[in-house]
């Protein structure tokens, strides 16, 4: 059956992995065949549904505002790839307010996850009763969010390079932080 949700402003869907290495973030900003519960649907991504939107300029946000800019691809300052877990990213962020916020929520635990804005191109989908299957995406934003994730099989995590004496600090340490089905 297909069937298309109403044309509307960009969709946005919530992920929970995120590293901090001095003032860059890494992680991944959406993973592969988890479901996530949106309203009455249960929605995946398949493999390669961002394969097409790499090749655009995606901005960062923080919280999906536009007035929040942490980066983009135009610049170089954020990069996308895909790989077989989901859509990786690395993210150098600014000497802002909204970089600076971002640093600090991320090495004390506090963010929530990432997410991102995409729309849907014409058979971009697939629908089996209320199971959505996302096969394309326009991929249009990904944001540092500060609630809860809409796929609960990512993980939030700060890894830090160096503490402020130079020294190691708890290599590659992973702060899981949040997780939907703990707040169903």
């Amino acid at each position: 059956m297909t069937r298309q949700l109403p044309p509307a402003a960009v969709e946005r869907r919530s992920f929970s992995e995120v590293r901090s290495n001095g003032r860059r973030l890494e992680g991944y900003a959406a993973t592969f065949t988890s479901s996530a519960q949106i309203g009455q649907f249960t929605e995946t991504i398949a493999p390669g549904a961002f394969r097409d939107a790499l090749a655009g300029d995606v901005l960062a946000l923080l919280d999906h505002d536009e007035g929040r800019l942490l980066g983009r691809t135009r610049s170089g300052t954020l990069r996308l790839s895909e790989d077989s877990r989901g859509l990786a990213f690395s993210l150098d962020l600014p000497e802002t307010q909204a970089g600076r916020d971002v640093l600090a929520l991320a090495e004390r635990g506090d963010l929530g996850g990432m997410s991102f804005g995409f729309t849907v191109p014409d058979g971009g989908e697939t629908w089996e009763g209320r199971k959505r299957t996302l096969r394309s995406i326009g991929l249009k934003e990904i944001s540092v969010v500060s609630s809860w994730p809409a796929y609960p099989d990512t993980e939030l995590a700060l890894r830090a390079a160096h503490d402020a004496r130079g020294t190691l600090d708890d290599r590659h340490r992973r702060l899981i932080i949040a997780e939907l089905g703990a707040w169903d």
